[in-house]
């Protein structure tokens, strides 16, 4: 770039600068204007009830205001390599109201804390703060009956004055759901992950396997991992050959780990990066069932393959979705959300996801 001619200033000692790279790549994320108004980029195309926490810990979607059955909960983590990414991005939305319309579930999109202000495990624990969170749930349908939104049924909105009422609850300054409690299956709930996303999702589900009966009466069935941001320090085959692919490369992605990772725990082998370390717990075996969607231009693509030919190995039910000619976040990206290849990849998560939270009886369990 020409050099610039006018008078350089420093920057504030109070303001941390960072990467060029790291303010577009939030910008592209529409990270650096969270104080302008949401309500202008909402997606319209999917009829929907929206819970939203005051400081965007969660942002909820019901397929229609009409359901009066009790739903499926499905908890989406977003992506952006730890460093970018929104809950309630326009992209995010989009990608949210798809999959609550097709599968007929309330998705909950969960917002965590971003690196490098935010060193792992904190979005780790956000992960896992909601499903704490979502497990009382089922202790508010009373709550619900005394403000009135039993009455109104799915999809109705709770005034300004009604809001205030609420129960804070332990994610930051967000409240608890009366609508939720009354009207969200808690036994059939799903995990969604985008890239590292993905990571967070598998954390939580093999935490509440950990922690077993202690989250009743949510069950994880099942939890989809969308070309997970797994990593490693020997190089798979698809790392070699497509580490400098023009899209996302490896390099990028190892400065996107030294951000998230404590500097004295950086390592390509961290837990949070490589699911195949032998110290990990809880044994496979215990793990839900998994599908995992991988790319065919993704140089993650191999780790993720061989983390469920390892669920596999162990009889957990792991297929791998690949999507050819297709980059990573090919279903998830504004700029290719539309396409026919992604609306392919989002109806064949929900033909999957429906054996888990269709069928009581086939429920996978602790």
């Amino acid at each position: 770039p020409p050099e610039q001619t006018g008078p350089k200033t420093k920057p504030k000692s109070s303001q941390q600068v960072y990467p060029i790279s790291l303010i577009q790549r939030r910008k592209s994320y529409g990270l650096l204007n969270m104080e302008a108004p949401r309500n202008d980029m909402r997606r319209s195309s999917f009829e929907g009830l929206d819970l939203r926490s005051d400081n965007n810990a969660y942002q909820g979607y019901a397929p229609s205001p009409q359901n009066c059955k009790k739903l499926p909960i499905m908890l989406q983590f977003h992506g952006g390599g730890w460093v970018s990414g929104s809950n309630d991005s326009v992209a995010n939305d989009f990608f949210c109201r798809r999959i609550a319309k097709l599968c007929d579930v309330i998705v909950v999109a969960v917002g965590y804390r971003l690196a490098p202000e935010n060193k792992y495990p904190a979005a780790f624990e956000d992960g896992l703060k909601v499903l704490h969170w979502l497990g009382k749930q089922a202790n508010l349908a009373e709550c619900s009956k005394s403000m009135g939104s039993g009455a109104r049924g799915v999809g109705a909105e709770f005034t300004k004055a009604e809001v205030q009422r609420h129960i804070v609850d332990a994610i930051g300054a967000s409240v608890v759901e009366p609508w939720l409690a009354a009207h969200g299956d808690l036994s059939r709930c799903v995990l969604l992950g985008v890239s590292c996303g993905a990571n967070i999702a598998d954390y939580v589900a093999r935490k509440a396997v950990e922690v077993g009966k202690l989250f009743d009466p949510v069950k994880v069935v099942a939890q989809v991992l969308m070309y997970p941001f797994f990593i490693g320090s020997v190089p798979t085959e698809s790392e070699k050959k497509l580490a400098n692919t023009y899209f996302y490369d490896k390099e990028m992605c190892t400065l996107a780990w030294k951000l998230f990772l404590p500097e004295e725990e950086l390592s390509l082998d961290h837990p949070a990066g490589n699911p195949l370390i032998l110290d990990r717990s809880p044994p496979l075996k215990l793990m839900p069932p998994t599908l995992t969607i991988v790319a065919e231009h993704d140089w993650m693509r191999d780790r993720a393959i061989a983390y469920s030919e390892a669920l596999r190995n162990v009889n957990v039910v792991a297929p791998v979705l690949e999507y050819k000619d297709a980059v990573h976040e090919f279903a998830n990206l504004d700029i290719l959300l539309k396409t026919p290849q992604a609306q392919a990849c989002a109806e064949d998560i929900v033909i999957w996801v429906k054996k888990y939270i269709s069928r009581r009886d086939n429920e996978f369990s602790y």
